[in-house]
């Protein structure tokens, strides 16, 4: 990592902690990191590679590499536990030694902040008062005096948006589907027709669209185009990018209308260029490239050698093991400006062209990035926080008084010289074709395995079940087959009712299952049962139909043959007439969800579901069809959403068989629970009255919920086991059934109130607590509110 050198000497995790030393930011105890630092920061994920890797190097220089070894190794006598084990080693708490490493960075960064000081430090004017989090390239557009770019911060959906020059304010135009950390997306600008140019789905193949930020319409222009590092040629309108495929990176040329792309030059293995732009007169093209080493250049080419096969920079500057990023060109063409860590600090620099001058520009006690030249000779740059980048501007004016920074790294290096030999050895090296053991087809038969046997403890129908089960599966886990076989000793069970056994399998596509009076764990918990006498065969087949995420389509097929049955499959509370029931459904699914970076719960966004299902009985055959849609939006104040969910569905039968007819009622949590927390938002549930108690052939059904802000936890538990955050919820709902019969038609109202809250232990395994209570209103219910509690385990 860090261009082969490791993030010990990384200027990257210097900066970062460098930063949260100059403003006073919280640093994270181990278990503030977890539940909190590594959910609500713009970096995310990336703290716990940020504060591991300094603690480490910390331990390290502390104590020694070898003693960090010993600390992380699993050898005869240490302790399973990472903190017990430090203690075993250090003869220290993990909490004691985590806050001397604290005590020990804000002196050591408070010496390289002195280190800079040294000089002159630039002074900058903020354009705006926030944080941005994450940004992309960005471009200012005169004539509406606003700076476009992308980015995501906690509390807002990713999108493209407008800074103001005038106020500072920040101005959302679209969403940006599938952002990636710290760029974002790769944008590019039109200054004539005032169109901007950027990418959506950054993990993955990209598309490429077009937004006009006046009207805020976009439209896709290429999908899955696999390009980025966009540039816009103001001379012939095209596009330049570089495009990703099988490791190779290309330079490629977009011309109007953007529906294809033209090859121009594929760099070697190891080769990637990036950060391309071009001139204001399309005469000349700048691009970092990295190549295999580790080591980077600035090279400038002429488009029209590139157009015509001959690739020969004009000029070239090689910056060795400094990134040189963001390197555009200035409204002359003369010069282009960028960053680089040169002293171990982001500055901007500026490169002639004609004479190959590299000269400083800043002396920055943070890091600045991605510059903006101006035509008065002024620079729109990027400064880092440790909320992320805020736009700023800064005089562009040269100086060679730059302070250098110490690397923890190099501090290690140098007590510690041997580690100059801790060098991982070529994967060339390694002998992969001896290491093969044997060579055959991959099939399902030969490679099942027995993966886990367990006694496991189940409920029939409030009777206690003990058992067995025993789980199968192949090397790949692409097949799975589960066997549970149970006795019921309950005397007060008819004799054929105490065995109970169910068989499943499991593909990723196909799934097949056989049950004899199925019995289940979590029906010890009532008060929803799933256990239901009699036998039952089902085959069930999954296909996804559309993968672009966030969208999802998904088709499923599911047909089952019941027999002996005494209570309905779907509905515990209502008696089956006929012990022999076939059914066969179909249901297609559609999700478009989204959310900002440190969200508990979906934001924004569309899902709908629509099934239709057969009931064969008796020698009838009842259709039942039902959709469901659910629509919400972002509020203003962060991570607080409102969602309507609707829902409807008819039967075609007997009004009084009840395989004709849907039921609705209560929560249906169960007090120990493995399905989903917020069951509230299921069409058959209805708090506030009594399970499958509301009945009917049709239905109409509408939920309003209100997902206020989650409360975050940073201190509340141990490492091991820790309550993370809180989610609370209102809702309220309306339900009408037999709508085409007034004498049977019932309405029904409730509203209500849920909140969860969210534990995690070992750092796997999240469980959530949820309590809820709800009021329901209507004539001739058995109850009107309900008071709900479940822990759901082993999410």
């Amino acid at each position: 990592m860090s261009g082969g050198l490791g993030r010990a000497q990384g200027a990257y995790d210097e900066m970062v902690f460098r930063s949260m030393v100059l403003d006073g930011s919280r640093f994270y105890s181990p278990l503030g990191l977890v539940s909190e630092g590594t959910k609500i920061d713009f970096q995310v994920e990336v703290n716990s590679y940020l504060y591991g890797t300094r603690f480490m190097s910390y331990i390290a220089n502390r104590h020694s590499p070898e003693k960090l070894i010993e600390w992380v190794s699993r050898s005869d006598g240490s302790k399973g536990y990472y903190a017990s084990q430090f203690r075993h080693v250090f003869g220290q708490k993990l909490e004691d030694a985590w806050q001397d490493w604290i005590k020990s960075e804000k002196e050591f960064q408070q010496k390289n902040l002195e280190a800079i000081r040294k000089y002159p430090v630039t002074p900058y004017h903020d354009i705006s008062q926030r944080a941005l989090g994450s940004v992309s390239r960005a471009y200012y557009d005169p004539s509406s005096q606003k700076i476009y770019a992308a980015f995501n911060y906690p509390g807002v959906v990713a999108h493209v948006g407008a800074i103001s020059m005038r106020d500072g304010s920040v101005e959302k135009l679209l969403d940006v589907k599938g952002p990636v950390i710290y760029t974002v997306a790769s944008l590019t600008f039109d200054p004539q027709k005032k169109i901007i140019f950027y990418t959506t789905d950054n993990n993955a193949y990209r598309d490429l669209r077009s937004l006009n930020p006046a009207t805020h319409k976009s439209r896709t222009l290429m999908k899955d185009a696999r390009i980025g590092d966009l540039a816009f040629d103001q001379e012939d309108g095209s596009i330049w990018g570089v495009r990703h495929f099988n490791g190779i990176a290309t330079l490629v040329r977009v011309p109007p209308p953007y529906s294809s792309w033209n090859q121009i030059h594929s760099w070697d293995y190891g080769e990637v260029p990036y950060d391309v732009d071009v001139s204001p007169d399309g005469r000349l093209l700048s691009t970092s490239v990295a190549e295999i080493n580790g080591k980077h250049s600035l090279q400038i080419f002429r488009t029209e050698d590139l157009l015509a096969g001959r690739v020969a920079p004009i000029a070239h500057f090689d910056f060795g093991d400094s990134l040189p990023l963001d390197f555009v060109f200035s409204p002359d063409g003369k010069y282009v400006y960028g960053s680089s860590y040169y002293t171990g600090v982001s500055d901007i620099y500026r490169y002639e062209i004609e004479t190959g001058k590299l000269e400083a520009l800043s002396n920055s006690e943070t890091g600045f990035f991605r510059p903006i030249p101006l035509e008065d000779g002024k620079l729109i740059v990027f400064r880092y926080t440790g909320d992320g980048f805020v736009p700023t501007m800064i005089e562009a004016k040269p100086t060679e008084d730059l302070g250098a920074i110490t690397f923890l790294g190099a501090r290690i290096i140098e007590k510690y010289p041997e580690l100059k030999k801790w060098n991982v050895g070529s994967p060339a090296n390694v002998p992969l074709e001896s290491m093969i053991v044997d060579k055959d087809k991959y099939g399902l038969w030969g490679n099942l395995r027995p993966e886990s046997f367990y006694p496991v403890v189940q409920s029939y129908k409030d009777s206690v079940a003990y058992g067995y089960r025993m789980n199968f599966s192949d090397s790949l886990s692409l097949n799975r087959i589960d066997l549970t076989a149970s006795y019921s000793p309950d005397h007060g069970l008819p004799s054929d009712e105490r065995m109970h056994a169910q068989l499943e399998y499991r593909r990723y596509d196909w799934r097949a299952s056989a049950a004899y009076n199925a019995a289940d764990f979590y029906d010890l918990f009532g008060p929803t049962k799933t256990s239901r006498r009699g036998y039952v065969f089902g085959l069930g087949y999954d296909k996804l139909l559309l993968y672009d995420q966030p969208r999802k389509l998904t088709l499923s097929l599911d047909g089952k043959f019941y027999g002996n049955l005494d209570r309905l499959p779907d509905y515990q509370n209502v008696v089956a007439t006929f012990d022999k029931l076939f059914t066969v459904r179909a249901k297609l699914r559609y999700t478009n969800l989204r959310s900002s970076l440190g969200h508990v719960d979906d934001e924004k966004g569309e899902a709908w579901q629509f099934a239709a299902e057969n009931n064969y009985v008796n020698g009838t055959a009842i259709p039942r069809i039902w959709a469901d849609y659910d629509w919400g939006f972002a509020l203003p104040l962060r991570h607080t959403s409102i969602w309507l969910r609707s829902s409807g569905g008819t039967a075609f039968g007997d009004r009084l068989s009840p395989y004709a007819n849907f039921y609705f009622g209560g929560y249906g949590n169960n007090w120990v629970d493995h399905g989903p927390e917020k069951r509230y938002r299921e069409y058959y549930s209805f708090p506030g009255v009594a399970l499958n108690e509301i009945g009917g052939k049709n239905y109409a059904k509408s939920v309003l919920e209100w997902n206020l802000p989650p409360v975050r936890f940073r201190r509340v538990g141990r490492p091991g086991f820790y309550l993370s955050w809180a989610r609370p919820a209102l809702f309220a709902s309306g339900l009408i059934t037999n709508m085409d019969d007034a004498i049977v038609r019932r309405t029904v109202r409730n509203a209500g109130t849920q909140v969860d809250l969210r534990f995690n232990l070992l750092s796997r395994l999240d469980m959530t607590l949820s309590g809820g209570y709800a009021v329901a209103f209507g004539n001739n219910l058995t109850k009107h509110d309900e008071a709900m509690i479940s822990l759901k385990i082993m999410n």
